[in-house]
């Protein structure tokens, strides 16, 4: 059992604390991945409350067939594109010009240690959104093919597809930087 299932199981017997615990440990990366589906920190933080409100409130049943991580993200996943949805179909008007960009910075300095990482997510912000998901999920948060999978409602088959598409797209924009790389 990973740290996550066991702080969930603990909430879920009423221990507030270990909810506490769970919003620390997952917070970054689920907010930098459900960027991807945003291209705007602040809406990615809002979805990010959302996932962790329904975590609280609606305290849906944690089965163990994956890894609390897998399962938190496909939540994740499926939270944001419901409210998309809702959106789409409310036709708000975008406000994405309005958010301050250096939020996303802030939370990239801490949660990408490593210099090319963070060039590569920079580069990333070009890639469709399929691409910079698959990558973020198997190269930033070291997620396996299968979990991959899992979280984006994709067959292994179509990950290891959309993994080299989205490798190949990279490639190519970091070659129009100039960037040097020996592999990728």
């Amino acid at each position: 059992m990973d740290n996550g299932a066991s702080s969930y199981r603990r909430f879920l017997d009423g221990d507030r604390n270990s909810f506490t615990e769970l919003v620390r440990e997952y917070w970054d990366g689920l907010t930098l991945y459900l960027f991807g589906f945003t291209n705007s920190i602040t809406e990615a933080e809002e979805f990010a409350e959302e996932v962790f409100l329904k975590l609280y409130a609606e305290r849906p049943p944690f089965s163990g067939k994956s890894s609390f991580k897998t399962w938190l993200y496909a939540i994740g996943r499926n939270t944001v594109l419901n409210m998309l949805r809702k959106r789409r179909k409310i036709r708000e008007a975008s406000l994405d010009g309005f958010y301050d960009v250096s939020d996303r910075e802030d939370i990239e300095r801490n949660h990408i240690h490593d210099e090319n990482k963070k060039l590569l997510y920079g580069a990333m912000e070009d890639l469709h959104s399929d691409y910079r998901q698959v990558l973020y999920l198997v190269y930033f948060e070291n997620f396996g093919v299968a979990e991959t999978a899992e979280i984006m409602h994709k067959s292994e088959r179509q990950v290891y597809n959309l993994l080299y598409r989205a490798k190949a797209a990279l490639k190519k924009t970091l070659e129009k930087e100039g960037f040097e790389y020996e592999e990728l």
